[in-house]
């Protein structure tokens, strides 16, 4: 989560060199290397292009922003999230006033049928 704020804040620089049509250096950063061709600009073969990503300032969410539906969305979510993790629920249980049969005699032993 926090790469991903971190690469939406920020700012990104792509500049690339061509040189002939074929892409010589590419840089995030900093300025991208020449090929070496020392030449005029009016007769030059190389290129340089830049592109500028900008990052977004306001990182602050604020309430007023969302409509009725995303804030009525938003507490049922939370709403209904939170009860999936209720764990002291008080429901009857139908076992606690049910005893069960005596035992008489024990049928396993008599009919020598044993779980194996």
């Amino acid at each position: 989560m926090a790469l991903l704020v971190l690469a939406s804040t920020v700012s990104w620089t792509v500049d690339k060199h061509i040189c002939m049509g074929r892409v010589m250096d590419i840089s995030l950063f900093a300025h991208a290397d020449d090929c070496g061709m020392d030449m005029d600009m009016e007769t030059s073969c190389c290129d340089e292009e830049s592109f500028t990503v900008q990052g977004q300032d306001d990182l602050k969410i604020a309430l007023e922003k969302f409509d009725l539906g995303q804030q009525v969305f938003l507490v049922s979510f939370v709403q209904t999230y939170f009860q999936l993790f209720d764990l002291d629920s008080d429901g009857p249980s139908t076992f606690n006033a049910y005893n069960p049969p005596p035992l008489i005699r024990d049928v396993q032993v008599l009919d020598q049928i044993f779980l194996i």
